[in-house]
């Protein structure tokens, strides 16, 4: 079977098994049950906890309730071990009957009727990371097929236990194959974190073809460390990651942890600043039935969120690091505005970090300054020195808009950059600033 397989997909060009689904045009938003809840199965001793269809629907009537889904907060994706260990009698994929009585499909109209979206997860080996059934090469089309016919939203693609052959020939195939159910299901690779993540042995070109938003590097953990490790991989590679990402294709660092257990308030304010920063895909992975007051503001924060937003889809850079343990991390947006970010990964005491717009590279001008978490606001001249007090492992975001006659744009030529004035430019991109 494999070898008719990889003959079928030598053959196949590739705009063949482009996903060209429309979907995703901004970083999608919702809620993704593995970090904080993994794979408990344990309905009888943790019934409020484990993976079940009555964790995903109180998690529904929290986003519908309590002001998430009007944000952009509409995906509720289920996660390993939602699966029976044994595939229906024609071969189909199947709800653990205990744990999911109702099935997949009720469970997705309980989404639609509230205006939600559920996402479910699927692994190409021989059986997900969770020892669940997978879908290896053979059992990918009729998947996909159970995957529209129960009215899913949105796949993720694991690549647990599975050859570097079979994610080659695996990825591609699964996308073919949703598009050709004829209903939208968005795409989520696992491909890239089992190829190291960079090129060449990862083809982002191939990759925004073919997916929606695709994994590129290990998951993430209840722990600062682990949210300094992922900004680090991602900020590190950025001239290898930020042109992947773009509407429709977007890098994802994974789930925010804002609300669980690992995080201070500053370094939750962090992770949310640096994801918007990203345009990253925002999957909450918590519990909306307890999360705190404090943690609920920041994921609700509707500057931040716009940032992230944005639709012109530019992933954002580290642009500084300071020897005194402060970057500065900057976004382009549209409307002639930027994103900052002034982040301390000090750990003594507040910083006081002087600097101006000009130092940063901004033209001349002056400038709107919208603090994202305090709300201030201030006009500030390109030259003015200022100094903003960052929180050990904080940040201050900003959001700057500036004036219509400062409508820089780069445009590309010869190899390299330029700067230019102009609108009418080839292969302009807009940028306030290199």
């Amino acid at each position: 079977m494999y070898l008719v397989l990889i003959a079928f997909a030598s053959a196949l060009p590739l705009t063949a098994v482009a996903l060209d689904n429309g979907l995703m045009l901004t970083p999608p938003m919702g809620w993704l049950a593995w970090e904080r809840f993994r794979c408990d199965i344990d309905c009888d001793q943790d019934p409020k906890n484990c993976i079940s269809e009555n964790l995903f629907i109180d998690m529904a009537d929290r986003l519908s309730e309590d002001g998430w889904r009007e944000l952009g907060y509409v995906y509720v994706n289920i996660d390993d071990c939602w699966s029976s260990m044994e595939r229906d009698k024609q071969g189909r994929l199947q709800a653990d009957p205990k744990r999911f009585p109702g099935g997949i499909h009720k469970l997705s109209r309980y989404m639609h009727d509230r205006g939600l979206k559920l996402g479910i997860y699927g692994d190409m080996g021989s059986h997900t990371c969770g020892g669940y059934p997978g879908s290896p090469l053979d059992q990918i089309e009729i998947d996909a097929q159970t995957f529209a016919d129960w009215e899913v939203d949105m796949f993720k693609f694991d690549g647990c236990y599975s050859s570097v052959t079979e994610q080659e020939l695996g990825y591609p195939l699964m996308s073919k194959a949703l598009n050709a159910t004829g209903r939208p299901i968005a795409y989520s690779c696992s491909w890239p974190a089992y190829q190291g993540g960079l090129p060449p042995k990862v083809n982002y070109t191939l990759l925004g073809e073919i997916c929606n938003l695709w994994r590129n590097y290990a998951d993430i953990q209840d722990s600062w460390d682990s949210v300094l490790h992922i900004v680090d991989w991602f900020f590190d590679n950025q001239d290898d990651l930020t042109p992947a990402a773009g509407p429709g294709r977007w890098n994802d660092p994974d789930m925010l942890i804002v609300g669980d257990f690992g995080l201070s308030m500053d370094q939750s304010r962090t992770q949310m600043a640096l994801w918007a920063i990203m345009a990253a895909p925002l999957f909450m992975s918590n519990d909306l039935r307890t999360i705190s007051s404090g943690a609920r503001s920041i994921l609700q924060n509707k500057m931040a969120i716009s940032i992230n937003q944005d639709p012109l889809g530019f992933q954002g850079r580290r642009i500084l690091k300071e020897k005194s343990g402060i970057e500065v991390y900057w976004r382009t947006l549209s409307g002639n505005a930027s994103a900052l970010v002034f982040f301390s990964r000090r750990n003594d005491m507040p910083y006081r970090y002087k600097t101006s717009l000009s130092k940063l590279n901004y033209p001349a001008g002056s400038y709107k300054i919208v603090d994202v978490f305090t709300d201030k606001t201030a006009m500030l001249k390109d030259s003015t020195d200022f100094v903003v007090s960052v929180n050990p492992t904080g940040v201050v975001m900003w959001y700057v808009s500036a004036p219509a006659k400062l409508n820089m744009r780069l445009f590309y030529k010869g190899g390299q950059f330029h700067r230019s004035a102009h609108d009418d430019d080839e292969n302009t991109i807009p940028r306030v600033f290199l």
